[in-house]
């Protein structure tokens, strides 16, 4: 069966996240049933990340098995006929190797998350940041995320649910940026790692909110990594200023450079 890998944007406000449930709609359950309009007996497909509930999508990674051979651009439009009017979108497909997997072939998954600092509520940015009403230190927030870049046990940051054999993760980068927007101020917070633990992202930005608020240090975010202790975690983020931006393969099947190329 000859296999594609699929580049998937979606908003992930309508959705229980990306893994199929029993009850309830889910990211992975559209493109399925759309790929079943194709082809009545196309297995599951598999996923480089599972987003929650409310995250969103501009680069998610899934690859899928057919029967017959698929011109990849073909693919592409007559999924996005089929996912209409879901908000998900195929931005590209492309033929892989029989053991290409759009998870356990990954080397990198890039995840940013949005906060807006404004007094007004959001309006078009609504479900897609996370608003506060109190201005923030990017300066503070940069010097405490450093802390965290490495290799560590991230127990502190991760869910009790989390499923992840071991919370000993590398963390290669975690940098913030901020520039103005209308009436306010928005923080974009950039993270990339090999894998993540279930609630890290939004644990993470959560703990520096209130380092750039003022009532954290980079000295309490250093003592809440090594207590490693989910008590001594910031408050976790809501979920939809999150978005899975990007998955990074060896083999760059999307066109993008290589990992650790130049």
């Amino acid at each position: 069966m000859p296999r594609y890998a699929l580049l998937i944007d979606y908003h992930g406000a309508p959705f229980s996240g990306w893994q199929r449930q029993k009850d309830h709609p889910s990211v992975q359950q559209c493109v399925e049933e759309a790929l079943r309009k194709l082809e009545p007996d196309c297995p599951s497909i598999a996923a480089a990340g599972r987003t929650d509930a409310g995250v969103h999508a501009t680069g998610q990674v899934a690859h899928c098995d057919m029967v017959k051979e698929w011109d990849p651009f073909r693919l592409s439009e007559a999924l996005n006929h089929h996912l209409k009017p879901n908000p998900i979108a195929i931005l590209k497909a492309v033929r892989v190797d029989d053991d290409w997997h759009a998870r356990f072939s990954a080397r990198e998954r890039r995840y940013t998350f949005r906060l807006i600092s404004r007094r007004a509520p959001l309006t078009h940015e609504a479900g897609l940041a996370w608003r506060v009403n109190h201005d923030l230190d990017v300066d503070a927030m940069q010097a405490a995320a450093d802390r965290l870049i490495g290799l560590h046990d991230f127990t502190t940051f991760r869910s009790t649910m989390c499923q992840a054999d071991s919370p000993v993760k590398t963390l290669d980068e975690a940098r913030i940026e901020a520039f103005d927007v209308p009436y306010g101020r928005e923080f974009r917070f950039y993270f990339r790692a090999r894998s993540f633990l279930h609630n890290q992202v939004r644990s993470f930005v959560g703990t520096l909110e209130r380092v750039g608020a003022g009532t954290w240090t980079a000295d309490d975010v250093t003592a809440a990594l090594k207590a490693r202790d989910r008590a001594a975690c910031g408050p976790v983020c809501p979920p939809h200023g999150l978005y899975l931006t990007g998955v990074g393969y060896p083999d760059a099947p999307f066109g993008v450079a290589p990992i650790g190329s130049a």
